[in-house]
């Protein structure tokens, strides 16, 4: 059985702390291969290594930092199949659709090679007679990233080419269900001329974890995951006086009115709903229909359903794979055997699907529950998986106090034909991504992707201008060339401008 082993300085490392976790093939259930978790040893090393590093690339060159970028990118581009093939192999998301991961991913790459302009800073001069102020960016030194299984690719894509563009050095702690595709990313990175131990990869659980948000020598850390563990990285992180960046979980609703292009937001609702089964943080969990446009768009949404292919991620004619662990997969169906009892109308059940060929593998249908309370577990809870709610309200206003009392506020979309409604919802409703008539509004690379109450936790979004300020800190720098025919003297009060 193949073990997946860390990446410390430049080279894989085997593990020596003798536990290992199951890595499985979602569509036949099937465990391949094992992951080595690392000791708090291995943690240290790894941020030891990281730590030597940072004496050399923290003063590099921004046109060496670029360099090493530019090839990194091209080595992306070129293994771009190969590496959805990894994601594929262990996440169980379609091909394509681990393809788009990658090319997301690649964004912030591209993003990081710009970082000549992003690091400029800002001078002003004669604020005084003779004196200058010039503002800069600095790195923190070692940086760490704490990453999800439902991307593996593109969410430490998010975090690393940021940060060692900036100058930092990076310790990535990947999940321990997916992690073949991180630790791709890192010989690669060393393919392209990154020195050894600017990017390492520690394999692991919660050992790694702690032994991560503890170490007095990582400045920040990074982490993209569930609500719950997002607020345990805040205060764990915080504790022990580092900056924190931590994306929680969410419950995205997308908002109907009566004059929508009902087609175009049924076909939407689908892909935002069922697309990587489920398994986004900003899938569209929650359809709220406005008027009378419920029964009508529920149906169309529930023709769409019926009709989605659902088999492994490498079949061409598959639309969405398996979900990640057995355990997951029963978890969500038990929101859609539940939900008739809490007062939902189950219009699609996806619970006991299976496909031909392989059945020990981790499939769930896709399921439509309308008519949902709003005190059904089902509403309540992140599922994170194939399972869209439809609520029903009588007006625009009904809508939205429904969508801002959330306690998540992570993405939102409203589908109108009315630019004032737009534009009033887009200002109204307490969300950090917002999507006109677009269901999943994930930002580009050059703007910063992050929600608003428990969907984040710290004070930075990442990626974008917020990640350049988030992986450095600013120094500003008062200057005086005294004319050598000033006279100089003594003066003990307090300096002004003049």
């Amino acid at each position: 059985m193949k073990t997946i082993t860390h990446w410390i300085g430049g080279k894989p490392v085997e593990g020596t702390s003798g536990r290992f976790g199951p890595v499985y093939d979602p569509a036949t259930g099937a465990q391949d291969k094992q992951v080595a978790f690392a000791t708090t040893d291995e943690v240290d090393a790894a941020v030891d290594t990281a730590k030597a590093a940072f004496e050399s690339w923290g003063t590099a060159s921004l046109a060496k930092r670029t360099a090493v970028l530019f090839k990194y990118r091209e080595l992306l581009d070129a293994r771009r199949d190969e590496i959805a093939a990894l994601i594929t192999a262990e996440h169980g998301k379609v091909h394509s659709d681990a393809l788009g991961e990658v090319a997301r991913g690649m964004e912030i790459v591209e993003l990081a090679c710009s970082i000549p302009q992003l690091l400029k800073g800002e001078l002003s001069t004669q604020v005084s007679t003779r004196v200058d102020v010039a503002s800069i960016r600095q790195p923190l030194g070692v940086v760490a990233g704490i990453t999800p299984f439902n991307f593996p690719a593109m969410v430490p894509m998010w975090m690393f080419p940021v940060a060692i563009a900036c100058g930092n050095t990076f310790v990535l702690k990947p999940s321990e269900k997916d992690p073949s595709a991180s630790y791709r990313l890192a010989e690669l990175a060393s393919e392209a001329g990154l020195p050894d131990g600017v990017l390492n990869v520690v394999q692991g659980d919660k050992v790694a974890v702690d032994r991560l948000l503890e170490h007095p020598d990582i400045a920040a850390v990074s982490f993209v995951g569930s609500t719950p563990i997002a607020k345990y990285i805040q205060m764990k992180g915080i504790e022990h006086g580092k900056r924190v960046q931590a994306l929680g979980g969410a419950k995205n609703h997308m908002l109907v009115l009566p004059d929508a292009d009902l087609d175009f937001a049924a076909d939407q609702a689908i892909n935002a709903a069922y697309g990587s089964a489920g398994e986004r943080c900003m899938a569209v969990s929650v359809v709220v229909a406005v008027g009378d446009t419920g029964d009508e768009l529920v149906g169309k949404i529930a023709e769409r359903a019926k009709g989605l292919k659902i088999g492994p991620g490498t079949d061409p004619a598959s639309e969405m794979g398996p979900l990640i662990t057995r355990e997951h997969r029963d978890k969500v169906a038990s929101y859609v055997s539940g939900a008739a009892a809490q007062g939902a109308e189950v219009v699609v059940d996806g619970t006991g699907y299976s496909v031909a060929g392989h059945e020990d593998g981790f499939f769930l249908g896709v399921s439509l529950l309308d008519k949902v309370p709003v005190t059904a577990d089902a509403y309540q809870d992140e599922i994170f998986g194939p399972v869209l709610c439809v609520v029903r309200a009588d007006t625009y206003d009904d809508a939205m106090k429904l969508i801002n009392g959330s306690r998540w506020g992570n993405g939102t979309a409203i589908f109108t034909r009315d630019g004032g409604a737009a534009r009033r919802f887009q200002l109204e409703v307490q969300a950090g991504m917002v999507g006109v008539n677009v269901p999943i509004p994930v930002p580009v690379g050059y703007h910063s992707f992050g929600g608003w109450k428990d969907s984040l936790f710290g004070d930075h979004h990442i990626y974008g201008n917020d990640g350049i300020a988030f992986y450095t800190q600013g120094k500003v720098i008062t200057t005086r060339w005294p004319d050598p025919a000033d006279s100089g003297g003594i003066n003990l009060g307090f300096p002004s401008h003049s």
